[in-house]
């Protein structure tokens, strides 16, 4: 492990920060050792999954300390307690511990395919989700290491769905429409005239939050980012109609 930090000191000897992820603290311990040993001002962040944080929690309590369970797509960090030995190098050697939400791991880990073609699997992806929401300083040279593409397709076809839709590429917006021929294709006419674009569709006249004479109406869009689909959801809102949480 500590072999990967000797590799990243000689490809790129300017570098000033490096995020790994965290988990029991070997892959980070031994990185952090061996970058610190070469260049002491080097800054080493570890990124946990906020549900399966104990490294993090453990730093703060000043010994390892165990969590009660764990939950998060990033398995391959979901430890429950750092060792001991590895807890002693990363309070040496480490200098910040950030947690990341599933969101943004999910969110990492579409950048990472769409952008790198590479695809990292949940603990490979939380150093790109920790850069991504701004929560380690990236204005000097920085490197992420992504440690793992071990993620089955089925996983995946959920995480990309769910990254899309934190990214605001991806929506559902619910609405109620009077029960009456043609109510269905002005509400269309609204949306496609946003640029929004229907991938699915569920209309249901007996839903319990509907009135007698009217239908509810969900529609999964696709988006361009945050702010269209707030445009949707002001123009619709104008248009007179009344929004529902989905």
């Amino acid at each position: 492990q500590g072999t990967l930090g000797l590799e990243l000191m000689e490809q790129c000897p300017e570098l000033s920060t490096v995020i790994v992820p965290a988990s029991g603290g070997g892959l980070i311990g031994g990185i952090a050792f061996a970058v610190k040993q070469l260049k002491p001002d080097c800054r080493i962040v570890g990124v946990q999954a906020a549900g399966a944080a104990s490294m993090y929690l453990s730093r703060h309590a000043g010994g390892p300390t165990e969590l009660r369970s764990v939950s998060t797509i990033a398995d391959g960090i979901a430890v429950k307690k750092p060792g001991d030995l590895t807890f002693a190098l990363c309070q040496q050697y480490v200098d910040e511990i950030v947690t990341v939400s599933e969101d943004e791991i999910a969110a990492a880990i579409l950048a990472l395919l769409e952008v790198q073609k590479t695809v990292a699997e949940g603990a490979g992806a939380t150093p790109v989700a920790a850069c991504m929401s701004g929560k380690v300083d990236t204005t000097k040279k920085t490197v992420c290491v992504v440690s793992g593409g071990n993620v089955d397709v089925t996983t995946l076809s959920r995480v990309i769905t769910r990254g899309l839709t934190y990214g605001g590429r991806l929506a559902t917006i619910t609405t109620k429409l009077a029960d009456r021929a043609g109510s269905l294709a002005n509400l269309l006419n609204v949306v496609g005239g946003t640029g929004a674009n229907v991938v699915r569709i569920h209309h249901e006249r007996e839903d319990v939050n509907s009135e007698v004479n009217a239908c509810v109406v969900s529609m999964v869009l696709e988006t361009r980012n945050a702010d269209h689909v707030q445009k949707i959801k002001d123009e619709l809102t104008a248009k007179g109609y009344s929004l529902l949480d989905a």
